[in-house]
């Protein structure tokens, strides 16, 4: 008899034990729209309000002229006014910089001081193809001890936190892009001992964001750093850029022959940006160039383009679905695809399995931590926990399964939500939008949808 009802009990007990264990599966699909997610897509000129718009990028270059009329006297004050940078810091905005020496243009001028084309005196007026403006001789001793004294003082201004998140490194040749027309007997870029001593330079005053170059030299490798191409959308000039980055080379145009790193897939790890070619318009770009332009971004695996873009008060409002599908072809785009959640009864606990994927073309470059909240029935959140997980290292087309168990007690299973968000870590707040389709509070996703 007592066995007998031994076994009963056990029997009572299997089953409620097994209707407190319930699991669920729940999966998610893409969305289409666009996501203006942190240090990704356009990046139009920071000084054109009205195109900036939701874009989370803006673009700013300095001349050494604008930022040091005086020796050791530095237009932070005005830089910042004429970019309207405390406005993109509030509105958690993140910038694209570059420092230049030389930007053709319509009239005689040089883009260096006064005070150092007097010290210097040994470069070149030059009016060419390009336009009107001043080479300086980059060989210079004092050229190059002046030029780190200013990229220090950036430094100091800029590079404190990841406000200024993207560097390309500038300074040399027309517009910053390491070239000099070479038939106009002007001086010619360096050596590539003296033009690392120009990124060294950046590298030890930019230590939080990262630092891009026009063609993979050899400071590419040895520093680690990204690449940007300022002919997106032209096809011989970035095929040629493209076979760069697959196979190196020998770069020509300098005093002497620099040699090109290859660095394939560069953008698993580092990020690559440039801007749209001035050889076609706009609306050529996006119309009748379009599958061309589109093409030419799925091989380049661009996170930024800017400053020629699309904008917001004009491509965008004309040509809404060319604009989508160009930004789906720039930087990450992280969503849940699937998740499983199993509740214990007994516990009062869940268990949680979750598979992230990235339908972007390059992963995030900043380490953006993870989490999974619990959400009373307010929306407000009572615990949150970080997963294990990694973004930099999930990139296109991967995924990445997580799981851990909740420490917080589920008393009403059917009515305590479960999201998953990507923190800033400067605010502590989940800042980007996922590629699902659930309940969103915020930039937090929904899990446990019904």
């Amino acid at each position: 008899m007592y066995i007998m009802l031994f076994a009963s009990l056990a029997i009572v007990v299997a089953s409620v034990y097994t209707v407190s264990i319930t699991n669920k599966l729940y999966r998610y699909n893409r969305g289409d729209e666009i996501l203006y997610n942190p240090m990704m897509g356009f990046a139009p000129n920071a000084d054109y309000i009205e195109a900036v718009g939701a874009n989370t990028l803006v673009y700013v270059d300095v001349t050494w002229r604008e930022l040091e009329p005086l020796r050791g006297q530095y237009e932070f004050a005005t830089i910042a006014k004429e970019n309207h940078l405390e406005r993109w810091k509030r509105e958690g905005k993140k910038v694209v910089f570059r420092f230049v020496c030389d930007v053709p243009g319509e009239r005689e001028h040089m883009d260096i001081p006064d005070w150092l084309y007097e010290e210097t005196k040994d470069g070149a007026f030059y009016d060419s193809v390009y336009g009107k403006g001043y080479a300086p001789e980059y060989e210079n001793p004092l050229f190059i001890e002046y030029h780190k004294k200013a990229i220090q003082a950036l430094g100091e201004e800029y590079g404190r936190d990841s406000f200024f998140c993207f560097i390309e490194v500038g300074s040399l040749g027309h517009w910053g892009e390491w070239h000099v027309k070479q038939d106009e007997f002007l001086p010619l870029i360096p050596s590539s001992e003296i033009c690392n001593e120009y990124v060294k330079h950046y590298v030890e005053a930019f230590p939080k964001a990262k630092l891009l170059m026009r063609r993979p030299f050899e400071a590419v490798t040895t520093y680690n750093l990204g690449v940007f191409n300022d002919m997106t959308g032209e096809r011989v000039a970035t095929e040629e850029w493209l076979q760069w980055i697959a196979e190196g080379g020998t770069y020509l145009e300098p005093k002497q022959i620099h040699q090109l790193q290859a660095v394939p897939q560069i953008w698993n790890t580092r990020p690559v940006g440039g801007e749209f070619t001035s050889s076609y318009t706009m609306e050529e770009l996006l119309t009748v160039n379009r599958q061309e332009t589109l093409g030419l971004l799925e091989k380049t695996h661009m996170t930024f383009i800017g400053p020629k873009c699309p904008i917001a008060n004009r491509e965008l409002v004309l040509f809404q679905e060319e604009v989508k599908q160009v930004l789906n072809k720039v930087g990450y785009r992280y969503g849940v695809s699937s998740a499983s959640i199993t509740y214990n009864g007994f516990r009062k606990r869940a268990k949680l399995s979750v598979t992230l994927e990235n339908y972007g073309v390059a992963p995030m470059y900043f380490d953006w931590p993870v989490f999974i909240y619990l959400l009373n029935e307010e929306n407000q959140v009572i615990s949150k926990q970080q997963l294990e997980i990694s973004l930099c290292e999930i990139t296109q087309n991967e995924s990445r399964e997580v799981q851990l168990t909740l420490n917080e007690q589920i008393r009403k299973k059917n009515l305590v939500k479960i999201a998953i968000g990507i923190e800033n870590p400067e605010t502590n707040q989940p800042e980007v939008a996922l590629d699902m389709d659930t309940i969103a509070i915020g930039k937090m996703y929904v899990l446990n949808k019904n």
